[in-house]
């Protein structure tokens, strides 16, 4: 049986990532990643607890 436990800060950390996704997409050019110039790469956390993460990175290429 699972029990939803839902409390104003877990609503709003779904509504946070909602709007910002779970993924990105980033070209490689030369074996570097393609930023522009104002552009990063920002890991949030939007829980006032955290859980163990994983990143998984996929490589598409020709």
């Amino acid at each position: 049986m699972y029990v939803l436990i839902s409390t104003n800060y877990v609503m709003s950390a779904h509504l946070k990532a909602s709007i910002l996704g779970a993924s990105v997409t980033i070209p490689i050019v030369n074996g570097r990643l393609h930023l522009g110039t104002w552009q990063g790469i920002y890991l949030c956390e939007f829980r006032n607890f955290a859980d163990v993460r994983k990143i998984l990175v996929t490589i598409i290429g020709e």
